[in-house]
């Protein structure tokens, strides 16, 4: 327990983020479980509600609510899809739009002179912007190598730095090996280190380190991140292992990347009243901000759960101190009779995934923050917070 807890409470939460979804207070509020599943309305707490549609499965899907048969509904938070971000994009418009001519991008090569031959010049260019404008990694005197995701860029991490056996493909086997200290050079996962997320008190400098456009903007789709090296060889041998595996990463989505970083990284250096133009950052560490007050009201009310504690830090981008605000949140079943908090939640149709893939206890449970989901304002009228299990020898409150 202590040692889960010195974990998330490190200082930027940067290799592990975990949790609840906000969508978990439709199970632990507004009456009984059948209400929970038909209704269209359900209250979370004083001035707010989450909206939920039952007559769209398009919208099922888009917030992680899984229609069966056209009557169970599964909310599904295990996935990580971060459809949160989608209504900042539909806001901008036509501005990350781009027009790609059939005769572009015919060739594999980008850039002959560079080491990572296959980087779009435009994509490092608003690469290198956008970490300056945020101020959290130091680009200078550095090599940028584009991947295809942050699996690939383990792989060829894993493979750079290891002169022995480079085959391995587990997920978790590449991590565990990366992370021992390889060649003396450890792997930096950077992903999270924005500052919708966590607070941003230096800019990084480390020898290897590891960043995705999903988790920055919410682009997923897109499946580009890129590693900032300071070594040149450790640089050339990553770029020899994704020549190796898919012979180089698409250009079309290096360029529109490179235009959805634009438009970041001028929504910051370029403020404006309208809502249009509104500060990426701040509208998504707001979007966190509200998500993770209601699941802790939630998780308060129910008696049920707990989550972890962080403690508030200045940000030197935001200006201002705030506590971490990861995209996943860890959860845990407190109850002394709920020994497999997955399998409890599942039984409830509520999709989540267990600690013990963590190497954590299966009291606990990770569960995504950023699926879409849409809260408004409501009246002043409370409902009464019920507990999540109606069973009374659950100690249902």
């Amino acid at each position: 327990m202590e040692k889960i807890f010195g974990v998330l409470s490190m200082k930027h939460l940067l290799l592990v983020s975990v949790a609840l979804n906000v969508s978990l207070i439709l199970r632990v509020i507004d009456g009984s479980e059948k209400e929970i599943l038909n209704s269209e309305k359900v209250h979370v707490c004083k001035n707010m509600q989450l909206f939920l549609s039952s007559s769209s499965s398009s919208l099922f899907a888009s917030t992680g609510i899984e229609a069966q048969d056209g009557w169970e509904r599964v909310i599904n938070l295990d996935r990580g899809d971060p459809l949160m971000y989608e209504k900042y994009w539909q806001q901008m418009g036509d501005k990350t739009t781009i027009v790609i001519p059939g005769w572009q991008s015919l060739s594999y090569f980008s850039n002959v002179s560079n080491i990572c031959w296959f980087l779009e010049p435009k994509f490092a260019k608003e690469v290198v912007r956008l970490h300056k404008v945020v101020g959290n990694a130091i680009t200078k005197n550095h090599h940028i190598v584009v991947g295809t995701g942050s699996s690939q860029l383990f792989k060829a991490a894993l493979y750079a730095l290891s002169a022995n056996d480079a085959s391995k493909t587990v997920y978790p086997s590449i991590t565990d090996f990366v992370k021992s200290g390889l060649q003396g050079i450890l792997v930096h996962d950077l992903a999270y280190y924005w500052p919708q997320y966590t607070s941003i008190s230096f800019p990084a400098n480390h020898d290897l380190m590891l960043f995705t456009v999903s988790t920055i903007t919410g682009h997923a789709g897109m499946r580009i991140g890129w590693a900032i090296v300071k070594d040149k060889e450790v640089a050339k041998k990553m770029t020899k292992y994704i020549e190796l595996n898919t012979f180089g990463v698409s250009r079309d989505s290096q360029l529109r990347a490179a235009k959805v970083l634009k438009v970041v990284s001028k929504s910051c250096t370029e403020p404006s009243s309208s809502s249009e133009d509104e500060s990426f950052f701040e509208f998504s560490h707001h979007q966190l901000a509200t998500r993770w007050k209601l699941l802790r009201l939630a998780v308060q009310k129910s008696g049920q759960f707990s989550l972890p504690e962080f403690s508030p830090q200045n940000c030197t981008f935001l200006g201002r101190e705030f506590k971490p605000q990861p995209a996943f949140a860890w959860l845990k079943c407190e109850h002394q009779k709920v020994n497999d908090c997955e399998s409890f939640l599942r039984s409830k149709n509520i999709l989540t995934r267990s600690g013990k893939q963590f190497g954590f206890s299966s009291k606990y449970v990770r569960t995504s923050m950023i699926i879409a989901i849409t809260i408004v304002p409501i009246d002043d009228q409370l409902p009464k917070i019920q507990c999540l299990a109606k069973d009374d020898e659950l100690g249902c409150q």
